[in-house]
């Protein structure tokens, strides 16, 4: 009997590019710099709801990683998906009926805006037979409008696997930049629960059979978090990567099945 890959581990070899925000010189980022984490965004990730995935909890496997509920970043997070749910019809969304009796958003026990949970899981979830799809109903809205499901989700659900870190660096002359991380949302990225989830898909080789990078496939996400102008810089970093990775240069992801990743398809 075949046997069952296992997850990667945390800390392996990993590539890096670090440039200057290109915005900097039009002083709309004044001192900022990137640092991406290369080997994770040439990886062949990709997210697996819906097509085979465990979910976080065993117990739970058709609700991928929507089982804790969605935190919001801001007020700005909260209106936003809030003028979004106001458009979801009952057609869209299965658990309407019940955010009109009790609310679709509730606080955890630190007393921080989440969405509600509905029966051990999001109440944007919709649950398996449901006509419209399983899944985010608030993805479904933004596939239904032709626009990217990142413009009607939370700010967390949209962001995830990308984790976009920020601190303030000081260079030996005493100048500072702000260093803007863009990297691999592991399980550490939760917490210390983290470690307690029972499967976790960024480092699983399970799902590490995308037919195109992560930075390619997530090219909306990481152009939202970045700009366009830092998304083309990181872009043509990957495309280096990719090209001379079958010469034998290190840093490719340790979930990667054999064969990775095929080139850039188009130009950035």
């Amino acid at each position: 009997m075949p046997t069952t890959p296992r997850e990667a581990p945390l800390d392996t070899t990993r590539l890096w590019a670090e440039f200057p925000d290109p915005d900097t010189a039009q002083g709309q980022a004044p001192g900022q710099v990137f640092r991406c984490d290369l080997t994770w965004l040439t990886s062949s990730w990709r997210c697996l709801f819906a097509d085979g995935c465990p979910g976080i909890h065993a117990d739970r496997p058709d609700d991928g990683c929507c089982t804790l509920g969605a935190h919001f970043c801001d007020r700005n997070d909260l209106r936003r998906v809030g003028t979004a749910v106001r458009r979801l019809t009952s057609e869209q969304w299965q658990l309407r009926p019940r955010a009109r009796t009790g609310g679709w958003t509730e606080r955890d026990e630190e007393g921080s805006r989440k969405t509600r949970l509905v029966d051990g899981a999001c109440i944007f979830l919709n649950r398996p037979g449901w006509p419209a799809g399983t899944g985010c109903a608030l993805h479904l809205l933004a596939l239904h409008e032709g626009v990217e499901p990142l413009s009607r989700k939370p700010d967390v659900c949209w962001q995830l696997p990308l984790r976009r870190t920020y601190r303030t660096v000081e260079r030996p002359d005493g100048s500072e930049y702000l260093e803007v991380t863009i990297a691999e949302y592991d399980r550490r990225g939760w917490g210390p629960g983290g470690h307690d989830l029972d499967w976790y898909c960024t480092g699983h080789p399970l799902a590490h059979d995308g037919a195109e990078p992560v930075v390619e496939s997530l090219r909306a996400e990481l152009t939202e978090l970045m700009g366009p102008a830092a998304y083309a810089e990181l872009a043509g970093c990957c495309r280096g990567i990719l090209r001379v990775r079958q010469e034998g240069v290190p840093g490719r992801h340790p979930a990667d099945r054999d064969g990775g990743t095929p080139f850039f398809s188009r130009k950035s």
